[in-house]
């Protein structure tokens, strides 16, 4: 009984202290960022797609899909637009109605990582999962780096979507138009 005793106090005072630790790093680490740059990797429904994006907190994001189509998607923080550039399809969503809306708010996570319980992953990432709305996203951090790896979404229709995110880079200088919303042609 003593050995058991032993053996959950040293787990208690040692191994949830470090998991907070992680936390807290984390949090510090992204208050820093105002703006990533990044490789991407994204699964919808088993279709995947790679390209690069950059976001500006809050809420702007500018991609380039590697693709047949070449699509670009971009937010100004308000629109989010999407441009198939082979077939000349424009569509334009308000971004409080995505996901996105959610993810490219520093804010709004930070506040979430603060009260939410997070969990080690594959010894390697660090998630947490927000539930807003019909919305739930896990949102992944690299337990070295302390830098976001990724994100997972489900949307209303259980559509899952993978964002896997690479050769990230912190607080680069940004063209000053990059996140204008272009207009259809």
């Amino acid at each position: 009984m003593r050995k058991k005793f032993f053996f959950f106090t040293l787990f208690f005072l040692f191994i949830t202290p470090l998991k907070a630790d992680l936390k807290e790093k984390i949090i510090i680490n992204f208050e820093k960022i105002n703006n990533l740059s990044f490789n991407f990797e994204q699964t919808i429904n088993e279709k995947t797609e790679f390209g690069n994006c950059v976001i500006k907190y809050p809420k702007k994001i500018y991609c380039t899909y590697n693709n047949f189509n070449k699509k670009i998607m971009v937010s100004d923080g308000n629109s989010l637009v999407i441009i198939n550039q082979k077939s000349n399809q424009y569509y334009r969503y308000p971004i409080d109605k995505t996901a996105l809306s959610l993810i490219l708010d520093k804010n709004y996570l930070i506040n979430q990582m603060k009260i939410l319980e997070g969990r080690v992953v594959d010894k390697k990432y660090y998630n947490f999962t927000l539930i807003d709305k019909e919305i739930k996203i896990n949102i992944f951090f690299n337990n070295q780096t302390l830098n976001l790896t990724g994100w997972q979404t489900e949307d209303i229709y259980q559509n899952l979507t993978i964002t896997f995110i690479s050769s990230v880079k912190i607080n680069q200088v940004i063209e000053k138009n990059k996140f204008k919303i272009p207009e259809p042609k």
